[in-house]
């Protein structure tokens, strides 16, 4: 959430590119026009900071169908260059459309998600029941369907969010649709694994372990965020239950995977220390497999625990997120479209620093 990570974020059809100066403790802010129309998902390339792509409502034919599409910033925004906060007077800058992701007849867009590593010409989108895998091609301004799947079974099956897997060569997506959550392998588009009722009620969030290749986080209606080892997805490795309402976002610390964000309709941030699940249980790196049962026994049980609750939002709290650049930074955005950023408590950074 430095200049080289901003925070992006829509608000109807206006997306809105923060800039946060830890040093002095001041907010800047870019506005974006977003004309297509109202936004309900925006992802950022990983690859180039300038590419985004958003789901938006748009009405056709009489219905409202919700699209995708791939954008680009202007050149202008760059840093120093921001208006601040108070200026509402500054003008709001033009997105570059690149190109759209697909026909409405695949349906209405849940989300897009971009592949982890590589050069950010590879997306997913889901639509309805469909996965599809498209290649960004001509400078991002030709999406080429590479290949696609369908959800089978009884009643309207609909995708509600999908996270693309940093591991494995970037082949496995999870996605959720309804209280299940199903991997899939992107060479083949075909299903590897399947939690038929990972949740109680409808699953809203999910994100892999960045360290842990096996693990993934899911969190839901159910006031429930759930973590499982997807090689046996019998039950879950370990369960929260800290929340009183719908869970909408969670997000393991891209650095130090024991750091686990949580945002909820119940207006609160959570940030827990799960440390027993984590690569460094021990306060180093651990790899399950070379890790002895002797080990195991003599080392005293790790403790899981909350860290900090934070209860600056008034209002549903529908995402969260850790910056890029400071691995003790992160931000949360409510309903009501109040952002805050925090930091991880100090005495917890030295702790797992030292």
């Amino acid at each position: 959430m430095e200049d080289d990570a901003p925070v992006i974020y829509g608000l109807e059809f206006q997306i809105h590119v923060i800039d946060f100066d830890d040093e002095n403790n001041i907010i800047n802010k870019n506005v974006l026009l977003h004309q297509a129309g109202e936004i309900w998902h925006i992802s950022a390339s990983p690859a180039d900071k300038g590419v985004l792509a958003t789901c938006y409502n748009k009405t056709a034919d009489g219905k409202v169908v919700t699209c995708a599409a791939v954008w680009r910033m202007p050149a202008e925004l760059e840093p120093g260059g921001h208006e601040s906060p108070e200026d509402a007077a500054s003008p709001a800058h033009a997105l570059e459309l690149l190109c759209h992701l697909g026909p409405a007849a695949h349906g209405s867009t849940a989300c897009v998600a971009w592949e982890p590593a590589g050069d950010g010409k590879r997306v997913i989108s889901l639509a309805d029941n469909h996965i599809l895998l498209w290649d960004l091609q001509e400078s991002s301004s030709q999406a080429v369907l590479a290949s696609s799947a369908s959800l089978e079974g009884k009643g309207q099956l609909k995708f509600t969010t999908g996270r693309w897997s940093p591991h494995h060569n970037c082949t496995q997506v999870a996605t959720a649709n309804d209280t299940a959550v199903r991997g899939w392998d992107t060479r083949t588009m075909s299903q590897i694994y399947c939690i038929e009722s990972a949740h109680g009620q409808l699953v809203r969030d999910l994100d892999f372990n960045p360290n842990k290749q096996y693990y993934l986080a899911s969190c839901g209606d159910d006031c429930r965020v759930k973590f499982w080892d997807t090689r046996n997805v019998t039950e879950p490795v370990k369960t929260l239950e800290e929340h009183s309402h719908w869970v909408w976002g969670v997000r393991y610390n891209h650095s130090h995977d024991q750091l686990v964000l949580t945002g909820s309709s119940d207006s609160r941030v959570i940030l827990s220390n799960m440390v027993s699940i984590s690569s460094e249980p021990f306060g180093h790196l651990v790899d399950d497999d070379d890790l002895s049962e002797q080990e195991e026994r003599s080392q005293e049980p790790p403790q899981d625990s909350v860290i900090a609750t934070y209860e600056e939002h008034e209002d549903s709290v529908y995402a969260v997120d850790w910056s890029s650049a400071d691995p003790w930074l992160f931000a949360s955005l409510s309903y009501d479209g109040r952002l805050v950023i925090n930091r991880v408590p100090r005495a917890l950074k030295y702790h797992i620093l030292l």
